[in-house]
């Protein structure tokens, strides 16, 4: 299986590949990211290993995807993406276990699946939903999120479509890991 996780200094280098990329500083994407100057330089060197709240701002800062980062960091597999070959995270914050089902370069869709462990939560900033559209659907287990101000308790087969970009977070309240798939649109 292809993971990201076995291969950090692939997505660091694809970092700094996106980063020269564009003639950008450490300093640009740190001002348009949000993320410091140093904590860039360290994932770059390999010497940190970001969270997925901040691998989304730096993705965004590129306006790209999380998924689109990620599979430029593993690099493209085509039309068929094998189940073998599907990239898969682990955040070193949560714990939650991200695989990549399918992202590719000509399609406007995403799919990626999630399992977020007992007592997780992950934040994400509004920025992260500036141009995309999701749709989560819960696989097993119990799922909350957070959009705004708002708290959505969702089970087993719900799905919740996510509204106007707002800061928002995944959380696993229960005892047990919850499994679900995200359905990603690009504007």
């Amino acid at each position: 299986m292809s993971t990201i996780l076995d291969e950090a200094d692939r997505l660091a280098q694809r970092l700094r590949l996106e980063r020269d990329e564009r003639g950008w500083s450490l300093n640009d994407l740190a001002e348009r990211s949000g993320v410091s100057r140093a904590m860039i330089s360290k994932i770059e060197r390999g010497e940190a290993s970001p969270t997925a709240a901040l691998l989304v701002r730096l993705a965004t800062a590129f306006d790209l995807t999380l998924a689109t980062l990620l599979l430029r960091a593993e690099a493209d597999a085509g039309r068929v993406r094998r189940a073998a070959d599907q990239p898969l995270w682990r955040d070193p914050a949560s714990g939650y276990v991200r695989r990549q089902v399918f992202a590719g370069p000509a399609s406007p869709i995403e799919l990626t699946e999630v399992e977020l462990p007992p007592g997780a939560r992950v934040d994400f900033p509004a920025s992260s939903y500036a141009f995309i559209r999701q749709v989560v659907w819960v696989i097993a287990g119990d799922l909350v999120i957070h959009e705004g101000p708002e708290r959505t308790e969702l089970c087993a087969g719900d799905a919740y479509a996510f509204g106007e970009p707002a800061d928002s977070a995944f959380e696993n309240a229960a005892c047990a890991p919850c499994r679900y798939l995200v359905a990603l649109s690009r504007r």
